[in-house]
């Protein structure tokens, strides 16, 4: 009987997907960026559909892996790690691309994490990924970032 061997075929698919695009197959853009020496590809969440699901039930991140959250208004952006299932660090990035602060964010919880103050960008990695290579606030330049909406200008 075949059966058992296409459920496990199945549910080894789905248990990748998750790594790999948005849940309900959405798959955002990438962009190459630069931290220091340090390379990174980063899929960019430039809409709200993207922006609200984020990382959410991700099993894994590969390395050097992570997702850019473009923000579309002035305003001092916070996460939350709500059906996140891996634990993240954000880096809230300014307009000139210089990290303003990092903050790690435990998987599930509820708590929010804002940034110093008004930023176009905030930068999702592996929990620990700045602080494991020395990438620190008002010291570190993120490159290779798009331009920031002209409404997050004003």
């Amino acid at each position: 009987m075949r059966l058992p061997v296409l459920c496990l075929s199945i549910a080894a698919t789905l248990a990748v997907l998750p790594l790999w695009g948005q849940p309900g197959g959405r798959t955002l853009p990438t962009r190459s960026l630069t931290a220091g020496v340090h390379l990174i590809t980063a899929e960019v969440a430039s809409d709200d559909q993207a922006r609200v699901t984020g990382l959410m039930f991700r099993r894994g991140l590969a390395q050097n892996h992570g997702m850019l959250f473009v923000f579309d208004v002035p305003e001092k952006p916070c996460m939350w790690m709500r059906n996140t299932l891996i634990p993240l660090s954000v880096a809230f990035i300014d307009f000139g691309g210089r990290i303003v602060n990092i903050e790690d964010m435990e998987p599930g919880s509820e708590k929010i994490h804002c940034a110093g103050h008004a930023v176009p960008y905030a930068l999702e990695m592996a929990r620990g990924w700045f602080s494991e290579r020395g990438l620190k606030p008002k010291q570190t330049i993120i490159g290779g970032l798009p331009a920031a909406p002209a409404t997050a200008r004003k």
